[in-house]
């Protein structure tokens, strides 16, 4: 299985060429939930901070300014540290 990718404080003209800020908009309180990825999710942190640990896998932190790249198939526990809100898109 592919890696969680992730490009810390992503250049704004490539979001722009990304359309990331057209995706939708997703919000989430500080929590821990399990999360199964049937697509591959691309996504912009536009507030927050975030711990996702693979089953199986070590930890991975991001937040604000990150874009990151969960691969289909992915199982693992979304930690939200501080409050999230994050543009998304799957494919």
């Amino acid at each position: 299985m592919s890696e969680i990718l992730i490009e810390r404080n992503a250049v704004p003209a490539k979001l722009e060429v990304m359309g990331v800020f057209s995706w939708p908009v997703w919000k989430k309180e500080v929590s821990t939930f399990p999360w199964t990825y049937d697509k591959q999710e691309t996504c912009y942190l536009l507030t927050g901070q975030v711990t996702v640990t693979p089953d199986g896998g070590k930890p991975v932190d991001f937040g604000a300014g990150d874009l990151v790249i969960f691969p289909a198939g992915l199982i693992c526990t979304w930690e939200i540290k501080q409050a999230v809100e994050k543009h998304y898109e799957f494919s």
